[in-house]
């Protein structure tokens, strides 16, 4: 359902194609429009969600941290970037339209995922990472007395709950590019050239690198080992098995905690959370963002414009932040330990979405498959690789 703005009136196109359960999504977004029209009576905010097009150009597009690269590629009819960076669209204002700007209060970490040069890019809406999270009554059982920070301290901690009854595995979490990417970014390696394509456009895929072998080796041996269930890619897989404690420990988005402690209490147990256990092998750099953020369109009309900035200042104000879902501490305390050098940031790489499927389809191999993971890491690489060039070969063609 879309509003139609009055001739009078200034539209802001709100497009929000990744609609996901978050609080962007459905009443939230639009409550805070229709206040803001009140507000300011001369526009009106117009959200679609989904793939349901209208034909009318976007003011702000939202997009999930992977699509960051593909939205920086993206064009306009007339051959220039479709998004303007946030940082110049500001132009060193203070306030717009009477609310104040916020950009600098977004988490540091945050800041600098969606930035390239020092400029931000977007505003992220959602900020998430990866957490492990414990079922206490079932650690209580075992004997184990805090959370394990290391892998090393994982492979202890599962041995020790395997010996409380009925508990086969102790450990799961969905084989999903997004683990390993956290995986690789805490030991401080990349999986792309050029910085993780933030100094320069990635070109080169490095999915075969030693801090990613030495995640996939792990990962195979808690398998080997039965201290691992396999979920497969699907989270709602190792969130079914953690509420019905079939495991003691998953690992799995902060943006879940709410959820999580909600499973706990009506399956009888509480829920503990505490930062991704790395591997200790390595200097721990830090864990990459995830989440969503809003993308302005080039080429406004100075009221469009302005409205626009106005209103995202207006989202991440403090009184309507804090109403929306929010990273627990642990979160905050581990975005807050990046070093944010390139690895712990994320990758800036096109095809983000399918070069993930690809890490999966190869940890399937390893796991199931019993396929050597320095031999078939290599051949996702290959594979990756391929999709970078025709992906980059796609953007010099555009440009052309």
């Amino acid at each position: 359902m879309t509003r139609t703005a009055r001739a009078a009136e200034v539209a802001i196109e709100v497009w929000l194609p990744h609609r996901r359960s978050d609080p962007l999504s459905g009443d939230g977004i639009w409550k805070l429009a229709a206040s803001f029209h009140e507000l300011h009576p001369e526009y009106v905010i117009n959200i679609r969600e989904g793939d349901s097009g209208t034909g009318r150009r976007p003011t702000l597009v939202q997009y999930p941290y992977p699509a960051t690269q593909q939205a920086r590629d993206m064009r306009s009819e007339s051959g220039g970037p479709l998004f303007v960076p946030v940082h110049d669209a500001i132009d060193g204002r203070q306030e717009i339209l009477g609310h104040p700007v916020v950009t600098a209060d977004i988490l540091a970490a945050a800041r600098a995922a969606y930035s390239y040069d020092g400029v931000l890019l977007a505003v992220p809406t959602l900020i998430s990472t990866t957490l492990l999270y414990a079922n206490t009554r079932l650690l209580e059982a075992a004997g184990v007395t805090r959370l394990p920070q290391t892998w090393n301290e994982v492979e202890g901690a599962c041995e020790a709950v395997r010996g409380v009854p009925r508990v086969r595995h102790a450990i799961a979490w969905p084989n999903h590019g997004e683990i390993f990417q956290q995986a690789v970014a805490q030991a401080g390696g990349l999986v792309a050239d050029h910085g993780n394509g933030r100094r320069g456009r990635a070109e080169k895929m490095l999915l075969d690198s030693p801090e990613m072998l030495a995640f996939v080796g792990w990962w195979r041996r808690m398998h080997r080992q039965g201290r691992y269930l396999y979920a497969r890619q699907d989270w709602e897989d190792t969130f079914t098995a953690f509420a019905e404690q079939e495991v003691a420990f998953i690992l799995g988005s902060s943006a879940e905690a709410d959820r999580l402690s909600l499973a706990g209490r009506e399956h009888g147990f509480e829920v503990a959370a505490g930062r991704m256990p790395y591997s200790g092998r390595f200097p721990f750099a830090g864990n990459s963002v995830g989440g969503d953020a809003i993308w302005l369109t080039d080429g406004l009309a100075p009221a469009v414009r302005d409205g626009a900035l106005a209103f995202l200042q207006y989202l991440m104000a403090p009184e309507h932040a804090a109403r929306r879902r929010t990273p627990p501490a642990v979160a905050l305390d581990q975005l807050a330990a990046s070093d944010r050098s390139p690895a712990a940031l994320g990758a800036l790489i096109g095809e983000a979405d399918r070069i993930q499927d690809t890490m999966a389809r190869a940890m399937h191999d390893v796991l199931l498959g019993e396929e050597d993971p320095a031999w078939r890491f290599a051949a996702a690489n290959v594979e990756a690789q391929r999709l970078l060039d025709e992906y980059n070969e796609r953007c010099r063609a555009h440009r052309a």
